[in-house]
Formats: structure tokens, sequence, C-alpha cells
């Protein structure tokens, strides 16, 4: 199993390090590279984790996002952006992570109890699994369709948004630019 996806020290190597590291599974040329990273020893005592490389830093960003199963929530994914250099002056970088932590089956806990590792869901205190969790890594693109699963419209499909069909003319009745027209461009 560790062929397909390897165990990683995920926070000790600079990401450009990781492909190399990386199994089977993150061959060159592919857009994304898996990881099991088991947890450090401060946050498995309660503390916060570690996150800084000799280059930089991994800094949370958003909101940790619930992920389901059907109906039935299995987990937590963060995401991360690599930053160059040292907090606050660091440099944001392309390089994303997405990590994903299990639950464990926690239903007969009560919601007064407290854990540094839990969320508190519709009452339902869920504990989250302590061993490895699972680190998405890739190069954030330009392109926003980049990781949509969903094929490219095909030509003469009705995929149009509403701002291409219904494009107002303009007052003097000349024809509109549109941005990527006018960019590069001097006005006459």
């Amino acid at each position: 199993m560790e062929r397909a996806i390897p165990v990683v020290d995920f926070f000790s190597h600079e990401p450009w390090q990781l492909p190399q590291l990386s199994g089977e599974l993150c061959v060159q040329g592919s857009d994304q590279c898996f990881f099991f990273a088991p947890q450090q020893e401060r946050e498995a005592q309660g503390g916060r984790a570690k996150r800084t490389t000799a280059a930089g830093y991994w800094k949370a960003t958003g909101s940790p996002t619930i992920v389901f199963d059907g109906t039935r929530r299995v987990g937590v994914r963060k995401t991360m952006v690599f930053y160059e250099g040292r907090a606050p002056m660091g440099k944001k970088t392309n390089w994303v992570m997405n990590e994903y932590r299990l639950f464990e089956d926690t239903a007969g806990f009560s919601a007064g109890d407290h854990a540094t590792d839990s969320f508190l869901i519709c009452r339902l205190k869920m504990q989250i699994r302590a061993e490895f969790s699972l680190c998405r890594l890739y190069v954030r693109s330009s392109s926003l369709r980049s990781f949509d699963r969903r094929p490219p419209p095909e030509a003469g499909e009705a995929g149009t948004s509403r701002r291409q069909e219904a494009a107002p003319p303009a007052a003097s009745g000349k024809r509109r630019r549109s941005p990527t027209e006018s960019f590069g461009q001097s006005r006459a």
C-alpha cells in the first residue's frame, strides 16, 4: 500500500520536494500527489500542529469543510496554501494542500464533553481520528476548470452564460467592447 500512497512527514519537506517522494500514483506530469501524514506528537497531546519548513510555512485558508459519504458525515477537509519566508511577511505561492481527516464514531459522547480535535455538528460530537491524515498536494492552476471534473461543453451546446446571450447595446449606438477586446488597445 505504501507504494501507492506513501507515508511522509509532510511538514518536514518543502512542497517542491514532495512529488519525488510520492509513490506510483504521482507520475511525471501528474497534476496532484497524495500522501498519508502521521499525526505530530505535539498535536496528539492537544497542541497545535507545526506547519513550518526550512523555506516557509503552510497557512490554513477558509473554514474546515465537512466531507460526506452520501448523507453520512465521515470527515473534514482543511485547505492550506504554502508561503515562502516567515509570517507575517511570507510570499504566497501556488502550492496548495487539502488535508483530509476521518471522524471517529463517537455518538456516545455528551454534548458537554470537550476535546481540542473535535467538531460540534448538529449537537453530536464528532472526534477526529488521530493516527493519520490524507494530504492531496497540487499547484494552483490559472485555469478555473483545471480540477473541474465535468467535461468541457461541446461546440454549439446550450451552455452559454446569460451574460453572453443578452449583452445590451451601448446608448450611443456603438458596439460595446468586451474587457478582453479592449485589453491593451488605446481608445480613439
